[in-house]
């Protein structure tokens, strides 16, 4: 059996604002990977600020290449995959995209001359929180600069609806979807399996709260507790950010439950501003902006 144990830091343990199918699908990939027997999944409605990228981050492509291109004069810049605090590359590789990379990307669009308008081209049902909210920040802030639209071809669940939310605007197709506002965190115990197996962990520790969450003793009810807390402080965190991207009340963001909306019921959901296939939405963009 191949040791996963980078893979598995990502997923296991950390808040992460994905779609929950998508995460149980990568929890079970990674759970027969590792001989786990069970994984507890809590649920929440926030996502967590992360620290931006240094000046020191290595980019597979060199220093002049744009990770997006310009069209018509419109600057498309990819939002794919699962989203990810850090990634080498400026586009999506190997099903993922960095946070460090888009925003890299959109402030190069913002201050390219040959771009007009800036869209985000958003397929994606979330990923890891770190460093998610520094980009709706920074999107946010950079509202006025030039117009910007996310346009979803298919969805935006999650971590990609928060950064969508922090756009102008946001189209989604009739089959696709927004929405998601919620974080989920999965803890991994191995301790039934090494008990069946015949091995015994012993865990030496400084601090009573030091070994919290480790995946060889079942979980306590405080450290339980504990950390569905902060599941729960990072949802409001959501909540709050996506109520003022969006100039919707915070109750009724909350009141969504980290539901998904296809199509038209995420505009009536206040959620998206218009049904329309990707490529009608690029040419309606191109007519506003004449």
């Amino acid at each position: 059996m191949k040791p996963y144990p980078f893979s598995a830091a990502r997923i296991f343990g950390v808040p992460l604002a994905i779609h929950p199918t998508k995460g149980k699908v990568i929890a079970r990939a990674l759970a027969g990977r590792l001989d786990i027997t069970s994984v507890t999944i809590q649920g929440g409605d926030g996502a967590k600020m992360g620290d931006w990228y240094g000046e020191d981050d290595d980019f597979s492509e060199p220093a002049d290449e744009r990770g997006y291109e310009v069209l018509s004069g419109v600057a498309v810049v990819p939002v794919c995959g699962t989203l990810v605090h850090k990634s080498s590359s400026l586009r999506p590789y190997s099903g993922m995209l960095g946070y460090n990379a888009i925003r890299h990307n959109l402030m190069m669009a913002l201050n390219d001359d040959s771009a007009r308008a800036v869209v985000l081209d958003c397929n994606s049902p979330g990923g890891e929180v770190s460093g998610c909210f520094d980009l709706v920040d920074a999107i946010y802030e950079a509202r006025g600069d030039k117009p910007i639209t996310a346009i979803c071809d298919d969805m935006a669940y999650s971590a990609c609806y928060a950064i969508a939310s922090a756009c102008d605007s946001i189209i989604v197709p009739r089959t696709g979807g927004v929405g998601s506002i919620g974080v989920i965190s999965m803890h991994a115990e191995y301790s039934k399996a090494l008990k069946g197996a015949g091995v015994e962990v012993r865990i030496f520790q400084y601090g009573d709260r030091k070994a919290d969450g480790n995946p060889y003793n079942p979980l306590s009810k405080e450290a339980a507790s504990r950390f569905q807390a902060d599941i729960d402080e990072l949802g409001e965190l959501f909540v709050e950010t996506v109520a003022r991207n969006r100039g919707i009340a915070a109750s009724k963001i909350k009141a969504t439950q980290a539901a998904t909306y296809m199509g038209a019921a995420g505009v009536d959901a206040g959620l998206a501003d218009a049904v329309m296939a990707p490529d009608e939405a690029f040419r309606v963009l191109l007519a506003e902006l004449g």
